[in-house]
């Protein structure tokens, strides 16, 4: 069965900076689609207001009831979606670059990324639920409201901001569900949870090796000689850890790489490609028109900080 790729509806109760789908805020869900449906250039959050829905994500089985949070990651596959006839949501879709700009991946510790994965869902208190349904009603006043001159730089602050209160409830609860586990060890399961622990350091260990090399690194051989094992072996732990393959880890942080150095820097093509050990600039654009779907000069001038809109 083909694969369908997501993407933020229009219309109604869809609110976005302009035209521009990198952050899109959801009131009311619309229908449920169909098959299995992936996006490769959005995480999307999900908050329960009403009902129940279950489906599967990457193998795992997903219930949401009222109040619950869900947080998808880009490449992820979701499938088999049912819902109650009451069942309605919030959502906020928002693109890599949205996230690198809040460094989702980075502000406490990579870590972290292991556990969402493989924790996406979470149950928010009543207290949790009224703070976002205040920032919600915000969101979509400010984004309504083009007057102000700098308004897009406002939609944009305000997004940050709801995904850090959100990352702040996702994090609280997996110091939650450690403070459980270490409470309830259970010495029979002692091999089991180091094995466990074993993998997940390694993958953190590879996380945080492919954050150090800013890109410059991009070959799956290179990170598994550094961890003193193999690529198949490597890739699936990775598999297994994050349901994700290392190159497209590695490819999402050399994207990082290459749009801070667009967004926030004065470096030319040619330096860029240099930095970035790429054979040339010519390789270099075509790498990024590839991935980004234009050209590096063309996103320079589409999200560099100081142009004026």
């Amino acid at each position: 069965m083909d694969i369908k790729k997501l993407a933020p509806r229009q219309g109604k109760d869809c609110y976005r900076i302009g035209d521009s789908d990198d952050v899109v805020v959801m009131m009311n869900l619309g229908t449920f689609p169909s098959g299995k449906v992936t996006s490769e250039n959005h995480g999307l959050i999900v908050i329960c207001t009403e009902g129940m829905a279950q489906f599967e994500y990457d193998g795992q089985e997903i219930k949401l009831h009222k109040n619950d949070l869900f947080l998808y990651w880009a490449h992820s596959i979701a499938s088999n979606f049912m819902s109650s006839s009451d069942f309605n949501c919030r959502q906020i879709w928002f693109s890599r670059g949205q996230m690198w700009d809040i460094n989702m991946y980075g502000v406490k510790s990579l870590a972290d990324l292991t556990y969402l994965k493989n924790h996406p869902l979470v149950h928010l208190t009543d207290d949790d639920m009224s703070l976002l349904d205040s920032y919600f009603q915000l969101a979509c006043r400010r984004f309504s409201d083009h007057s102000p001159v700098i308004y897009k730089d406002i939609a944009r602050s305000l997004t940050g901001t709801i995904l850090l209160e959100i990352l702040a409830m996702l994090r609280r609860d997996k110091t939650d569900a450690n403070k459980e586990n270490t409470s309830a060890s259970n010495p029979k399961e002692d091999s089991t949870n180091t094995s466990s622990l074993h993998k997940q350091l390694l993958a953190e260990k590879f996380m945080t090796l492919v954050e150090q090399s800013d890109g410059r690194i991009r070959r799956v051989e290179e990170f598994a000689k550094q961890l003193n094992t193999t690529p198949k072996y490597l890739s699936t732990l990775l598999k297994e850890t994050l349901a994700r393959r290392p190159s497209i880890i590695i490819n999402l942080f050399t994207l990082k790489a290459i749009e801070r150095r667009l967004r926030f820097t004065d470096m030319t093509m040619q330096e860029i490609a240099n930095d970035l050990n790429f054979p040339n600039a010519s390789f270099f654009g075509k790498y990024v028109k590839e991935r980004l779907g234009m050209t590096p000069l063309e996103y320079r001038r589409k999200y560099q900080t100081n142009n004026v809109e």
